[in-house]
């Protein structure tokens, strides 16, 4: 089964920062979170972020989804500076060319997994008429079709991470974020999600960047990027 992902050439990056700071505060309260932080990722690829607690990765994760402004520096979406376009542009970036994970999550209760994919389609304005087709194809990727009419309760933790990300592919997007995406889940469970990712990366061409704090995850992916204080201080 093939959700379609259009494939951009391996050369092309799909996303760039370029010397992006990011400053909570002013004055002698001021937080430092990023400190000129420089990345370029090219299409196709797995990449985790890692680091403690603090070092940034999350505020990148952020600032690469248009979720943040950096206080300096500019974040390129396909050669697009995301940094300079209106809010609703960016508003509709998001909604129509990026998927986003987070660890919570962030399934709504008393729909059904399908229900849940559903939803992500409206919210990203995709066409009524492509409802079903597209969440039973993004709920048959991840394995869940067969429970699709099961509500999160009714489901394991590993089983909800996938209808999250199947809510998250469904919309067919170029780049999925996701963060720290198995932290919540045991061993077994978390290597069943790393496993949809590497299959997203390896047969429908897209670009995964996910955080981690678990050195198994760091041995699955093809390149890891280390935070420290505001910095990237080491590739791999």
């Amino acid at each position: 089964m093939s959700i379609s992902i259009d494939k951009f050439p391996a050369r092309e990056p799909i996303i760039q920062a370029v010397n992006v700071t990011r400053t909570f505060g002013k004055g002698s309260a001021a937080v430092h979170a990023l400190r000129g932080a420089n990345l370029s990722i090219t299409s196709g690829r797995l990449v985790a972020l890692k680091g403690r607690s603090g070092s940034g990765k999350t505020t990148l994760l952020n600032m690469l989804g248009a979720l943040d402004q950096p206080s300096e520096g500019a974040v390129y979406f396909l050669g697009q500076d995301v940094t300079v376009i209106s809010d609703k542009k960016r508003n509709e970036l998001r909604r129509t060319q990026l998927g986003l994970i987070f660890q919570s999550f962030a399934l709504v209760p008393y729909m059904s997994a399908f229900e849940n994919v559903e939803f992500g389609l409206r919210i990203a304005g995709v066409p009524s008429a492509h409802y079903r087709d597209y969440s039973e194809q993004a709920l048959d990727y991840v394995g869940l079709k067969p429970r699709m009419k099961h509500r999160p309760f009714e489901l394991s933790g590993g089983e909800q991470q996938r209808v999250a990300i199947a809510r998250a592919i469904a919309h067919k997007p170029k780049l999925l974020l996701a963060d720290e995406p198995t932290a919540e889940l045991d061993s077994r469970m978390g290597l069943q999600v790393m496993k949809v990712f590497k299959d997203l990366v390896q047969h429908e061409g897209m670009t995964i960047i996910l955080t981690t704090h678990d050195p198994a995850i760091m041995e699955i992916v093809d390149q890891v990027y280390a935070l420290e204080d505001g910095y990237i201080v080491e590739e791999s």
